[in-house]
């Protein structure tokens, strides 16, 4: 019916090595506290108190987006006037302005809507 490739080699399991087995230890490990240890949004009678909770949560994670983000943008800045780099530099500041919407933005979105 089918014919089997010929030139087709097979693969097979590489052995991990001591120090490989210990870095999925230690990520899985931290990745098992990350899912575990965030924070809970717990359902409460009325459903308004429910979607704030979870708004809080949500906007919670963008603000931690938001304070990597500004701090890379400083790195880059800094980076930048140390290497008279004039792109890396509009880079660096793209990133810290993208930076401080994104941590302020519930602030913001408050500010908007009233």
């Amino acid at each position: 019916m089918m014919k089997k490739n010929e030139n087709s080699k097979e693969t097979s399991r590489q052995p991990m090595g001591r120090k490989t087995k210990r870095a999925m230890a230690v990520y899985a490990a931290l990745v098992l506290m990350m899912t575990a240890g965030a924070t809970t949004v717990y359902a409460a009678g009325d459903p308004l108190t429910v979607i704030n909770n979870l708004s809080d949560f949500i906007f919670g994670l963008i603000r931690a987006v938001g304070l990597i983000l500004l701090g890379w943008g400083i790195v880059q800045v800094g980076l930048s006037l140390q290497s008279h780099d004039p792109s890396q530099r509009s880079n660096g500041f793209l990133t810290l302005a993208g930076g401080v919407i994104i941590t302020f933005a519930k602030e913001i979105l408050t500010l908007i809507t009233g």
